[in-house]
């Protein structure tokens, strides 16, 4: 059981951020790329063993975004044509975000996340986990007039989408991988009124994507004992910006349908709504709360944190509970200037009484 865990994602230092820029330009060669690369990696790597995490990621230093392991293994997609969000802070400010569209058939031209396991493998010995975007997620990636050309109705879309990430995970799990956390914070739509209404102006209708998206999510992850496979459901971050608000109650058919062991949430401030619909969490499930913001510079107290960790126990007394950093999903930074205040999911050195090293128990 892991006691504390991490999201996944950290902030690119600026070497790699430039680096990147000169790559796309043609200015340095794949090699050079892919040892600054590995440099980033390292970095990462050992930033989470000095603070003493139970689990270690490669901090995404390989994608563009959170969601780009999809984007630059697979053809068919409009990298910057999509349904273009705008996240906000509670100032009201506004940055509209550009993803992606379908506009060809899928083509998986290379795997997905095989290179990022196989490397942070071979540089650690603590258990080591990797991310993977949801079908759910891409579903948002679907435009009924802009993906019709090569996908006249979004099941079609989705079906080849859930074959490509099927398959990922079965050589995920080839390769020794004993922890894959499937990211899916466009879950949290489907608590907005005005982002439902945006599935429904290109063609999905929400209440079904909630339904077909469980079982997508269950093909993807298929059965595989003796691997542990997490979901991530945040509510949007860019630049300690977010998209949605509300608690966990309209989409609680994701605890009761899948087949996830944890689920990793969004607890860290009043946006994230009430602790009752963990109630819904199956017994035999682990929630970790994301207590710990990293989208607000004051650092929470110990005490704070096993205060929120005590509220939660009233609705989830019988099931496994532990701590994480709260979300930090990096998006392009092609597009959008660099963050300039917190630097990636926190944790401080193990000892004291520092977030980092606390222990929660139920």
């Amino acid at each position: 059981m892991f006691r504390s865990d991490v999201v996944g994602s950290r902030l690119r230092p600026a070497f790699l951020k430039k680096a990147r820029e000169q790559h796309e330009a043609r200015q340095i060669g794949d090699a050079e790329f892919k040892s600054i690369e590995d440099r980033a990696v390292d970095e990462a790597v050992e930033l989470q063993r000095q603070a003493g995490a139970d689990v270690i990621t490669d901090g995404e230093m390989r994608r563009y975004a959170f969601y780009g392991h999809l984007i630059d293994a697979v053809d068919g997609f409009d990298m910057f044509g999509g349904w273009a969000i705008p996240f906000r802070n509670e100032k009201g400010e506004e940055l509209v975000l550009p993803r992606p569209v379908v506009v060809s058939k899928l083509r998986r031209k290379r795997p997905l996340c095989a290179e990022e396991f196989t490397y942070l493998r071979a540089r650690t010995n603590h258990p080591a986990k990797t991310t993977m975007i949801s079908a759910q997620q891409a579903a948002a990636y679907y435009d009924g007039k802009k993906s019709a050309g090569a996908y006249p109705k979004i099941d079609a879309y989705l079906a080849d989408l859930v074959d490509i990430l099927r398959d990922e995970v079965e050589e995920l799990v080839r390769l020794g991988c004993s922890y894959i956390q499937i990211d899916s914070p466009q879950y949290a739509a489907l608590l907005d009124p005005q982002l439902r209404e945006g599935y429904r102006q290109r063609g999905n209708d929400p209440d079904r994507l909630l339904d077909i998206s469980t079982e997508m999510d269950n093909t993807v992850i298929g059965h595989h004992p003796g691997v542990t496979f997490g979901l991530h459901l945040c509510r949007g971050n860019n630049q300690s910006r977010f998209y949605a608000s509300g608690d966990y109650g309209p989409i609680t058919k994701v605890f009761e349908r899948t087949r996830f062991q944890r689920f990793l949430l969004e607890y860290d401030d009043e946006r994230s709504g009430r602790f009752e619909p963990l109630g819904r969490v199956p017994e035999d499930r682990t929630v970790v709360l994301g207590l710990v913001s990293s989208k607000k510079a004051a650092l929470e107290s110990k005490k704070e944190l096993k205060r929120r960790t005590d509220d939660s126990f009233g609705v989830h007394l019988s099931r496994e509970t532990c701590a994480k950093p709260a979300v930090r999903i990096r998006f392009d930074d092609r597009r959008q200037p660099p963050e300039g205040e917190r630097s990636g999911s926190r944790a401080a050195p193990g000892g004291g009484d520092s977030p980092g090293s606390l222990e929660l128990r139920n």
